[in-house]
């Protein structure tokens, strides 16, 4: 399998394109008016406790507070007092060091922490903690240990916090780890350095840019190139790869193409796809995805495809083939929370186990945490996605200003209908015997003409005259009754 990263750099914004086999897997935007605040770091002041909650709410500058909840404490404070009560750690007023861990979405506020942790190409540093781990993801048991008795004989020489090892520093020599953690050392030295001087409210720290984050998050074994269309951003990565992950300076290439980068495997097509609701599988079948702010559904239909044997095989090919799609989607959309996937239902147990096997299979390539569920007997799978970041939708879009994001818009006859309701109330409360109608193009159209016999009916049950005119920048919902 062929894997590649291409960044795409101007000054407004920044974007990442994971490929895999020349098709497009995963999409990642920063702009530079909205730049991610996950991994920042900030003192904070508590404007509000919540113990029904056992949270609280912290202002970090932001437009709205951000939230931190009991369970997101460190271990230090905890250890203070055995209480599991929020009011027993936390009070309004009260200035804290906090570092987020998701970004705001939608209407909520960002996620917080006070287990601040700093990351680097092998490990994460959490100077509040008082051991080490290994990521879930080296399942080698003698390279686990390996790598604990290293991480753990730094912190104590050092007598420091704790470490992670993350699935990069996997068979990595303990000279190179050694220094990643000297690193990491001195960072939150100089971290610690503004935190006694900062005031409340005040930003302290925040984490590398996204093309720099590219290489220390995604880089990995396998991955043949990486093209960046800046020459200042190309450089900027060749001195990072030089300092922290020489072995994959050659592989980084600056592209100067008159072809812009994302257009060689269509790019730009496949983010356009991505914003849609229905996604065409090969076979003929479609998915339709649908967002809300509490979930995300997936519905699998086996469209225009007929083939197969029969009816069961045709269902268990549709599902097989949208388990695979419906991985690729998750990651692109970057959709999270809870997801609910209504595959065809399938008779065979076998089928179901199989399905359920290879979307599992697929989602292996995902880097966000990912729990799924058994098929039920109505063959929906329930599913989470951990989520830090907005998803593609809401980061390239806006509700629509003429449907409110129904996606939906009231018919022409609802609207003439609603329209006579208004005359008929503004006509009995004011005593009027002229009034003029404002709305769009297709509902006055219909007023005039379809409706003609009943408006001629409600001049004549009112005593009173309407007059129409037609306003090309209303939507069909839009109206106004104006009296004369």
């Amino acid at each position: 399998m062929s894997e590649e990263i291409l960044i795409n750099v101007t000054p407004p914004e920044t974007r990442v394109a994971v490929i895999e086999n020349g098709v497009l897997q995963e999409l990642i935007i920063e702009r530079t008016r909205q730049r991610g605040l996950v991994g920042n770091i900030y003192k904070g002041e508590v404007c509000r406790v919540l113990p029904g909650m056992q949270a609280a709410f912290v202002d970090i500058g932001l437009p709205r507070a951000a939230f931190l909840h009991l369970s997101d404490l460190c271990a230090k404070d905890l250890e203070k007092k055995a209480s599991e009560n929020i009011e027993h750690y936390l009070h309004e007023g009260q200035h804290i060091i906090v570092q987020v861990v998701k970004d705001p979405l939608g209407s909520k506020g960002a996620r917080l922490t006070t287990e601040i942790s700093i990351p680097s190409r092998f490990q994460v540093y959490m100077p509040y903690a008082q051991n080490s781990g290994v990521s879930q993801r080296i399942e080698c048991e003698a390279e686990r240990t390996r790598l604990r008795v290293c991480l753990e004989a730094f912190r104590q020489e050092h007598q420091c916090g704790g470490f992670i090892a993350r699935t990069a520093a996997e068979c990595v020599d303990e000279t190179v780890l050694t220094a990643d953690m000297t690193f990491l050392l001195k960072l939150w030295e100089s971290i610690a350095a503004k935190i006694a001087d900062a005031k409340p409210k005040q930003f302290i720290h925040k984490d590398l840019p996204l093309s720099v984050r590219t290489l220390r998050d995604l880089y990995r074994e396998g991955i043949e190139r990486v093209r960046v269309d800046s020459r200042e951003t190309y450089q900027r990565l060749i001195e990072f790869a030089q300092i922290f992950v020489p072995e994959i300076v050659p592989v980084i290439e600056h592209y100067t193409g008159e072809c812009p980068v994302f257009d060689i495997y269509s790019v730009e097509d496949e983010i356009q796809k991505a914003l849609e609701r229905k996604v065409n599988l090969k076979s003929g079948g479609h998915l339709v995805f649908d967002q809300t702010e509490s979930m995300t559904t997936v519905d699998v239909n086996t469209g225009g495809y007929v083939g197969g044997r029969n009816l069961e095989e045709t269902i268990f090919k549709t599902n097989l083939e949208a388990a695979q799609t419906i991985s690729r989607q998750l990651r692109l959309r970057n959709l999270g929370g809870i997801i609910i996937i209504d595959f065809i239902d399938m008779q065979s147990a076998d089928h179901k186990r199989q399905v359920l096997q290879a979307f599992e299979r697929h989602l292996q390539k995902d880097h966000a945490k990912t729990n799924i569920t058994e098929v039920s007997v109505l063959g929906l799978v329930e599913m989470t996605r951990k989520r830090t970041r907005e998803s593609l939708e809401h980061i390239l879009c806006e509700p629509c200003s003429a449907c409110g994001g129904r996606g939906v818009l009231k018919t022409a006859e609802s609207m003439c209908l609603e329209i006579f309701r208004e005359i008929i109330r503004e006509v009995r409360q004011y005593k009027v015997q002229k009034i003029l109608v404002l709305a769009s193009n297709e509902v006055v159209e219909m007023l005039l003409d379809e409706e003609a016999d009943m408006l001629a009916e409600l001049e004549v049950f009112l005593s009173v005259r309407i007059k129409f005119r037609a306003e090309a920048e209303y939507n069909q919902e839009q109206y106004d009754v104006v009296l004369l």
